[in-house]
């Protein structure tokens, strides 16, 4: 069901994810990496900054439930992507933020970058030039929790929480309640 949007004028948004779909969208999500992976064996968790990073955290809880031998907090890092960005001169005042990685590093370890929304590509890209600038992974895979189409970059995620189909007009919020206090994903669009 589509409802006008209290924060966007003439926008409506409709709900396409709950909490419970978020839960279990990430739950598949971490088995799929554990299968690809064969195991947590050499497995670092990359979120991007702002939602990416506490997705990552969510999804090493649920590895660490699969696999005890696992601890969440060791295998998750953080990779901030400002600086290699293609779109510095168009936002020139965003801040750059910490990366920071597990103690063991991401030299030769199989690295799984975590985003929230996947559409362009370009953030991706960025963070696979970031990556560059602290180690070299043996493999470097991709996870996000929505893929909403329009890539403008051969990028492709290796696993997704929900394919959306969306029109360039529209926007998709994600919401997780360690930032926003709420798990949610909405699309938003003209009325």
């Amino acid at each position: 069901m589509s409802v006008p949007s209290p924060h966007t004028g003439g926008s409506v948004f409709r709900t396409v994810l709950g909490d419970a779909d978020i839960d279990r969208a990430l739950t598949r999500i971490a088995h799929e990496i554990l299968e690809a992976n064969k195991g947590a064996e050499d497995l670092v968790l990359l979120g991007i900054p702002r939602r990416g990073f506490p997705i990552a955290q969510r999804l090493a809880r649920k590895i660490a439930r699969t696999d005890p031998t696992v601890n969440p907090g060791r295998i998750v890092g953080r990779l901030d992507v400002t600086m290699f960005r293609d779109d510095l001169r168009k936002h020139p005042t965003r801040p750059p933020g910490p990366t920071e990685l597990p103690s063991s590093g991401i030299d030769d370890k199989v690295v799984v970058l975590v985003d929230d929304v996947l559409y362009s590509g370009r953030t991706i890209r960025a963070a696979l030039d970031a990556i560059v600038d602290v180690g070299r992974p043996r493999i470097v895979r991709l996870a996000v929790l929505v893929d909403r189409g329009h890539r403008e970059l051969p990028i492709r995620a290796d696993h997704v929480g929900k394919n959306l189909p969306t029109s360039s007009a529209e926007k998709v919020r994600v919401r997780i309640s360690e930032i926003d206090s709420v798990d949610e994903v909405i699309i938003e669009g003209p009325a």
